[in-house]
């Protein structure tokens, strides 16, 4: 049998192998003991030993951190989900800014469709919706305005300059209630021309940043102007 000073010096290790931590920060200081949950019960109890509370406070470490340490920001990831509407503009445009097709030149030489017709012009204009907008374009790589206009009446043969307001001036002018779909709309005293589609729609190029769309005619001062009849 182990006598008691015997006992007493076997338990001393024991309970010296607690990890008993504290961490200095500026303005918090907090002690954490292993077993935390143990020693918590001794305390309530009122029957923590001696030997116990000495090695907390002899075995305790101390550590400081500075006040330049910095703690690394925490970034939240995000998402962004893309339309099939937007999916189908950027595939459009990636095909039109490859384009190797004819120009208007190569079209009024060569007309894809011989014999004018209104019906067929807003067929082919509604064709090109979604292209992308392009200052001084006149192709599906990219149109303006007067581009627009001026490469859909030139697969039928019609050359139309390219100006806004040339084609405003020029043709045979249509009162609105002759206006057919496939006439010009011109508006902004002649800095805007697109294809009338009937209804106070058209189909025209805007600005840049916006494609070939169809869309209401936002002016209400406007004018229609038929070519090729």
């Amino acid at each position: 049998m182990l006598s008691r000073s015997t006992r007493q010096t076997s338990r001393k290790p024991a309970i010296l192998n607690l990890a008993v931590v504290a961490v200095v920060v500026p303005g918090i200081f907090c002690t954490v003991a292993l077993p935390a949950y143990a020693m918590q019960q001794q305390e309530e109890t009122g029957s923590i030993s001696p030997e116990l509370l000495a090695a907390r406070e002899d075995g305790a470490q101390t550590v400081s951190v500075r006040d330049d340490i910095i703690a690394s920001a925490v970034a939240r990831d995000s998402f962004s989900v893309t339309s099939a509407a937007e999916i189908r503009r950027a595939e459009l445009a990636a095909s039109m800014r490859s384009w190797g097709g004819p120009s208007v030149r190569d079209l009024l030489a060569n007309p894809p469709y011989p014999y004018f017709s209104l019906d067929q012009v807003v067929a082919v204009a509604q064709s090109y919706i979604g292209s992308p907008y392009r200052y001084g374009g006149a192709d599906p790589s990219g149109f303006d305005c007067s581009g627009l206009t001026q490469y859909v009446y030139a697969q039928f043969g019609v050359a139309l300059p390219h100006s806004a307001a040339a084609q405003g001036a020029g043709g045979v002018a249509i009162s609105p209630d002759a206006a057919l779909p496939g006439d010009l709309v011109v508006m902004d005293g002649g800095g805007h021309v697109g294809i009338y589609l009937g209804g106070n729609m058209m189909i025209d190029a805007p600005y840049a940043g916006q494609p070939v769309q169809a869309r209401p005619i936002y002016n209400p001062s406007h004018w229609f102007v038929r070519y090729g009849i």
